[in-house]
């Protein structure tokens, strides 16, 4: 017998799909072609996420995670559905709204060290640039350019190139870079999968920093779970679609020590469908029609039919 089990916190929505969140992505389908083949990458995804928030999406190679990503970002646009970023509405922006929103509501740091800061500024003129660029006057660039190298702990890198920075420090300055202009909401596309461990614990613990001291909503989008194991939240999609989410929340013990818990729990999507997890479909070797039945509290799902 398999179990679905139901997320027991109050949903981020009141009344329709989303209100109140600050993320939203309501039955999310992104088709494209590729060599003549039409590729569905997501197929109905739903996605809520609260002002604040810090979460992990994770998944396999090809599950649509990146192209999330990238509608988010606003570098792509879904082909249909819903998706929304605080009053942003990614579906319908135009040409010019969608310049200002990459520009002012959202900031992005890549995988790729060199994708993030242009090669022949130094770390503070890499922060500076979009300011600039969004108008902000020189005083107060100064001002938002020492304040972020500071909090981020590369105000020593300050005068220095990328290529005289290692690759912890080059996130770093990085995600300097993706704050410059206050954005509500920060996308980081593995932003530690060229580093090593301890390098890595090194980007997420200033990724949190951020979360924590601005109030900055984080996506971390990665396929290593190691760093789904430093959030409280992580989402998984496959094959285009939320399929469990992992809740990690701290519990006290009798004696005053503190220990971390974590609970899986698998996605019911608004059309009522469920992914049931790999393992249990070969454990109970389930597989084309199945039974379902309702009993108290629960939904179990059976082999239709029994041996």
């Amino acid at each position: 017998m398999a179990q679905t089990m139901v997320d027991p916190r109050p949903p981020a929505s009141r009344g329709g799909f989303g209100d109140g969140a600050f993320v939203v992505c309501d039955a999310l389908v992104r088709i494209y072609q590729a060599e003549g083949i039409e590729v569905q990458a997501l197929q109905g995804l739903d996605l809520i996420v609260d002002e604040g928030d810090l979460l992990a999406v994770v998944g396999a190679s090809g599950s649509g995670k990146s192209t999330m990503l990238g509608i988010l970002s606003g570098l792509d646009v879904p082909t249909a559905g819903k998706a929304r970023v605080g009053d942003w509405d990614l579906m319908a922006m135009t040409r010019a709204q969608r310049v200002e929103y990459r520009r002012r509501a959202v900031g992005f740091v890549w995988q790729q060290t060199t994708r993030n800061l242009l090669s022949y500024l130094t770390a503070e003129q890499n922060v500076d640039f979009p300011q600039a660029m969004a108008g902000v006057p020189r005083a107060e660039r100064s001002r938002r350019t020492a304040e972020l190298l500071a909090m981020l702990g590369v105000a020593d890198c300050a005068k220095r190139r990328p290529v005289g920075l290692s690759g912890g420090q080059q996130q770093r300055v990085a995600i300097a870079v993706a704050l410059a202009n206050g954005p509500r909401l920060l996308l980081a596309d593995e932003p530690t999968g060229e580093l090593d461990t301890t390098t890595s614990v090194e980007v997420l613990e200033a990724l949190h920093q951020v979360n924590k001291e601005l109030g900055t909503t984080v996506l971390i989008v990665t396929h290593d779970p190691e760093v789904s194991e430093h959030v409280e939240r992580t989402v998984a999609i496959r094959d285009g679609r939320t399929s469990s989410e992992v809740l990690r929340s701290k519990r006290t013990h009798d004696d005053g020590t503190e220990h971390t818990v974590a609970e899986e729990f698998a996605v019911l999507d608004r059309a009522g469908r469920v992914q049931v997890p790999r393992e249990y479909r070969e454990a109970l070797r389930l597989a084309g029609r199945v039974r379902l039945a309702l009993e108290e509290h629960q939904v179990t799902v059976r082999r239709g039919s029994e041996d």
